[in-house]
């Protein structure tokens, strides 16, 4: 157990910044399961529609450092991939 101030603070910042980050990452998940379901269905409107959703909350996610710069590329980069085989 935490006997400092500073060390408490720490542990309340630590729940606070999991919880966001937490809640970043489902939302990126969803979002990508979304592209993917509509690339399925072989619906190119629907999937580059989820796609712009799912680019944006990416490169938020990134810009906040919950997820690497390099793997949101890596995210955003399959998805474009996927799209670009419908016709």
């Amino acid at each position: 157990m935490a006997h400092t101030l500073s060390a408490k603070k720490r542990i309340r910042q630590t729940e606070t910044r999991t919880a966001a980050n937490r809640a970043t990452m489902s939302r990126v998940r969803t979002l990508r399961k979304k592209v993917g379901a509509a690339v399925a269905q072989k619906d190119k409107e629907a999937a580059l529609g989820a796609y712009n959703r799912f680019a944006s909350a990416v490169d938020k996610a990134a810009k906040k450092g919950t997820v690497h710069p390099n793997r949101a590329a890596n995210y955003k980069s399959k998805a474009a991939k996927a799209i670009a085989t419908l016709s």
